[in-house]
């Protein structure tokens, strides 16, 4: 008995998942774990102890970093989806032409929060 593809794609993704968590769970645990000191939780720069407490950050990219990484990993999947069947369907070609209206929308937004 042949399990079609469909159906053994959702299973292997599965099985392979529960193995990797399974050997990393496995791994964490046996790991050894080192012991901690005040040396290691502290700054060091250049020979110095350095102190970053009033080091600002400007964030205001970072919403353009999350979109990029939700677009183009849909889009990978999409054109993945597409080599695996081997066929340009309508579906997956609209799937695509709706994130890249997604990605064209949010582009638009500009820097406005």
């Amino acid at each position: 008995m042949e399990i079609p593809l469909e159906e053994a794609l959702p299973i292997a993704f599965v099985l392979i998942f529960a193995i990797v968590s399974l050997i990393y769970a496995v791994g964490r645990l046996l790991s050894p774990k080192p012991a901690k000191n005040e040396n290691q939780d502290t700054s060091y720069a250049c020979g110095e102890k350095a102190t970053f407490h009033n080091l600002k950050l400007n964030i205001s990219l970072y919403k353009y970093l999350v979109y990029f990484i939700i677009l183009d990993s849909s889009v990978l999947l999409v054109a993945f989806a597409s080599f695996a069947l081997q066929v340009l369907s309508l579906p997956l070609f609209l799937t695509y032409m709706v994130i890249l209206l997604a990605a064209i929308l949010l582009l638009f937004d500009g820097g406005k929060d």
